[in-house]
């Protein structure tokens, strides 16, 4: 009865050879040529009404197999460490590889396998539990990048001031002008923007470059939302230096 030989992935005249070692419980370092030889060679007998550019592949295998056996019956040569060298090294070297491959292939079909038995289903929590997250207390978070809140503060309101002694008196009394809503989330992106190509920038000149108190504000929660997040950090190098905001390189966007 003709053997039934596979030839998907990794399989042909090494993974036959391997099939021999195991059933022979033979040290892969230790392979008997002779007698796998022989095993080999009867295989390829019940082979022979097969596919020939199947045989091919095997018959190749078999003439190595008996080159190396009768390299086995001659004096055994010395490399230049003055070391016996072994013709079975060669062949030893490849059955490992295939075996490494092997036994990989079988791990990603047993992975495959349990990745079809998963089921996943979508998203069932409330919106507002979702969306929670857990109270930040600003103190803390500025105060472990070496600035206090009463800093921020001081800088803010120094800024805010200055943006109020700037309006004019007497037109500021003509009437209310309704300007255009200014997002926190349109500040975060020129807040980032302005980070990563500049480095680094003073946190009062950020505050001094916005053109009405209402922009000052919506810049200074986006700058503590960026904090938050861990996206920038505030440091002052030395007492009464300037307060800088710097990218935090740790976090990739």
């Amino acid at each position: 009865m003709a053997i039934e030989v596979k030839l998907t992935a990794f399989e042909g005249p090494l993974d036959l050879l391997l099939h021999l070692i195991e059933k022979n419980k033979i040290d892969i370092y230790d392979i008997p040529i002779s007698v796998i030889t022989e095993q080999y060679l009867e295989y390829l007998e019940e082979m022979r009404q097969a596919d020939l550019d199947i045989m091919s592949e095997f018959l190749v295998m078999a003439t190595t197999l008996l080159r190396i056996k009768s390299q086995m019956l001659l004096p055994k040569e010395v490399n230049e460490d003055g070391e016996e060298e072994d013709p079975r090294e060669e062949l030893v070297q490849r059955l490992i590889e295939y075996k490494m491959y092997k036994y990989a292939s079988g791990e990603l079909k047993d992975w495959e396998v349990e990745a079809g038995k998963c089921l996943y289903k979508n998203p069932s929590l409330p919106r507002e539990v979702a969306s929670y997250r857990e109270p930040i207390d600003p103190q803390k978070l500025i105060e472990r990048q070496g600035v206090t809140l009463e800093q921020l503060k001081e800088v803010f309101e120094f800024v805010l001031k200055r943006r109020t002694d700037k309006l004019d008196p007497v037109r500021s009394r003509f009437g209310e002008i309704r300007q255009d809503e200014v997002k926190v989330e349109d500040k975060l992106i020129h807040i980032r923007k302005r980070i990563k190509s500049e480095k680094r920038m003073t946190f009062q000149g950020l505050l001094e470059e916005q053109p009405t108190k209402v922009e000052v504000v919506v810049t200074f929660l986006a700058l503590l939302e960026l904090m938050k997040m861990g996206s920038v950090h505030v440091i002052q190098e030395d007492v009464g230096a300037d307060i800088m905001i710097e990218m935090d390189d740790t976090r990739t966007e």
